[in-house]
């Protein structure tokens, strides 16, 4: 069947060739371990069992992690074989099974999912995503996914069109954020006695949206019209997670505007702005943030 899991549409047969995303309908994952650097609510401190699956449906331009959505890392695998390597999280304590890129695996993640369930997986499931989703793949997930951690990049088309190759970004993204809060709605979080008896941290969420943005550097006002989409349609029903994590990588050097840290004096205006709106369901990050590194090796660790 020719693939069109995405808002890409190639129409290919991934078991001839590949589409955008560079992906053969084998599934490939780089890494599957306990992943630290999520939302509080996502990793706690035991940490988040994320799969990092090779290949993207946007490949931005100032991806932080480019080698992996170019398909430049990764080991094929089985759907028997992930469906092991969710269990194989579960014993070691991970609060949740966070899907990274799923999107063009869905069918096949779903079968796994669904055979780990069945084998006792009791872990909610993240699905982590840039958004470019369409609304059919994602309903294939319902019921499967607990907690959608959904980026929201842009509302500008042009910045969308320049750093993602996808000119229809935003009204897709409002798509499938809408299609997201239906499955799922409220947020709920584990109590202790619930958290314990999964062997999981209280307060991690079970069931929910969380909005990412990350912000580019001199998009301020773009960063705002996102912050108010998302708060003014859905209000506390949805967390808002404002970054200030961007790294400039050797991809960006023909975008010299991207080729700097956001300010201080932008991010605090941002978080300022939301604050002032009303938003009360949120994450910031510290000032140092982008002092660190987010970017994990790529080793196939746990595949």
């Amino acid at each position: 069947m020719n693939c069109n899991l995405c808002p890409r549409n190639c129409n290919v047969n991934r078991n001839i060739t590949t589409g955008f995303c560079k992906m053969p309908e084998k599934i490939m994952v780089a890494r599957a371990a306990l992943h630290m650097w999520e939302e509080p609510c996502i990793s706690g401190n035991n940490g988040s069992g994320t799969v990092f699956f090779s290949g993207c449906t946007l490949r931005c331009v100032f991806c932080q992690n480019h080698e992996l959505a170019a398909g430049r890392r990764g080991k094929e695998i089985s759907v028997g074989r992930l469906a092991e390597i969710f269990l194989e999280l579960q014993a070691k304590h991970a609060n949740n099974i966070n899907l990274v890129t799923p999107t063009h695996y869905v069918p096949w993640i779903a079968k796994a999912l669904e055979s780990a369930k069945r084998q006792g997986l009791k872990l909610p499931v993240v699905y982590n995503t840039g958004s470019y989703e369409n609304v059919d793949t994602l309903k294939r997930m319902e019921g499967l996914v607990d907690v959608y951690l959904p980026d929201m990049k842009y509302a500008d088309s042009g910045l969308s069109t320049r750093y993602s190759g996808a000119k229809d970004y935003f009204d897709i993204a409002k798509a499938a954020v809408e299609e997201m809060y239906r499955q799922v709605e409220n947020p709920e979080f584990f109590d202790s006695g619930e958290a314990e008896k999964l062997g999981i941290e209280a307060g991690i969420m079970k069931k929910g949206v969380i909005v990412r943005h990350l912000m580019l550097p001199g998009q301020i006002e773009d960063s705002k019209k996102v912050v108010r989409y998302i708060y003014e349609t859905y209000g506390d029903a949805v967390y808002i997670s404002l970054m200030n994590q961007y790294t400039p990588l050797d991809t960006v050097k023909e975008f010299p505007e991207l080729n700097r840290k956001v300010t201080e004096k932008e991010y605090a205006e941002l978080v300022d702005f939301a604050v002032n709106l009303g938003v009360v369901n949120g994450f910031v990050q510290d000032k140092d943030t982008a002092e660190e590194s987010f970017i994990p090796d790529f080793d196939c660790e746990g595949v």
